[in-house]
């Protein structure tokens, strides 16, 4: 096998499950049930509706900051919202942006191979739960902590939140969201905790897992039969969500869920790209594609390298980002 696959089956297979994690993952998935049976039989609309708030912030926090724009760096955002996507990163309990934004280098990295710690040519289930809950090997111990991040280690809030984590993590993701439904509105203890509880951070863990396991459901898999069996339509349509992420991982418009260019994340950044609060949003448009081919077969590059140089010298249309004046 090449050198991407030199860690061996045997030793990837012999991976001790972390029986903590097992155990309570199986109590949060219980409690979500029983937050689910609430939804409908007791608990408040006005406490549902709190829960789906926080869910949405959870996977924003998740996918605008962890994913598109720490691990990625595919826009620029000012610390204000920096600021904001790490609260809402926190409350969605995927641990620190640290850690998140490392495991993920490496996953795209080595992607689908036995290096990957969410390999999905092991099946959907291991890329989203059971490549967690399984102790990481020496060797990928080893491989996490070649993980080039010197970008994150300059970021102040970053930084902030991996040294105060579990103290900002207790505040945000568990006394705020218990407390709110019983101090306002007078919600019951129990509703409480399974709907805004374990049924929010329940959903917000399970859309997050998706980032790695997605490709099992919304990519071209092994051996099916699709036109980008044998050419390079996926390129400039970009289509057959992951194959385009993972040539072109900076395109703040590729979305976590399949597609491209709609989805909330990327409304989200636009809407801040209009207000000024974010900005150096990085695409390429179907033109700069087809360029990026054509200079790749005549210089000899690599195609996500000239992908990446074609799309920093491409500016993008003024009609692109939103514009506060065109809605007044």
């Amino acid at each position: 096998m090449g050198s991407d696959r030199t860690i061996s089956d045997t030793e990837n297979h012999q991976k001790d499950l972390d029986w903590i994690k097992v155990l309570f993952y199986i109590h949060v998935h219980v409690l979500m049930v029983c937050g689910l049976f609430m939804v409908f039989l007791e608990a408040s609309i006005l406490t549902t509706l709190f829960s789906i708030v926080l869910t949405v912030f959870g996977i924003l926090g998740v996918t605008a900051g962890a994913h598109r724009l720490w691990a990625h760096q595919s826009y620029v955002a000012e610390p204000g919202l920096k600021v904001f996507l790490m609260l809402c990163q926190t409350l969605a309990g995927q641990g620190t942006i640290y850690d998140w934004v490392r495991v993920h280098r490496l996953h795209h990295k080595y992607f689908a191979t036995e290096k990957d710690p969410f390999n999905p040519s092991r099946g959907f289930w291991y890329a989203h739960i059971k490549g967690l809950l399984k102790r990481p090997s020496a060797t990928h111990e080893k491989l996490l902590n070649e993980v080039d991040m010197s970008d994150i280690e300059k970021d102040n809030v970053v930084m902030f939140q991996k040294k105060f984590y579990w103290l900002i993590f207790i505040i945000v993701s568990i006394v705020l969201p218990l407390n709110t439904p019983i101090e306002y509105w007078n919600e019951n203890f129990f509703c409480t905790l399974f709907v805004a509880g374990a049924l929010r951070y329940g959903l917000t863990q399970n859309f997050a897992w998706f980032i790695h396991s997605g490709s099992r459901l919304w990519g071209l898999q092994k051996d099916e039969k699709n036109p980008p069996d044998s050419n390079i339509v996926f390129f400039i349509t970009k289509s057959y969500w992951p194959q385009y992420h993972y040539i072109a991982p900076w395109d703040y418009r590729t979305t976590e869920f399949g597609g491209y260019a709609n989805g909330c994340t990327t409304a989200f950044i636009r809407i801040f790209a209009a207000l000024g609060w974010a900005y150096n949003l990085k695409t390429i448009d179907s033109d700069g594609v087809r360029k990026a081919l054509a200079l790749s077969v005549e210089t000899g590059k690599k195609l996500p390298d000239v992908l990446k140089e074609v799309a920093e010298n491409q500016p993008l249309s003024d009609e692109h980002v939103l514009e506060p004046k065109k809605f007044l």
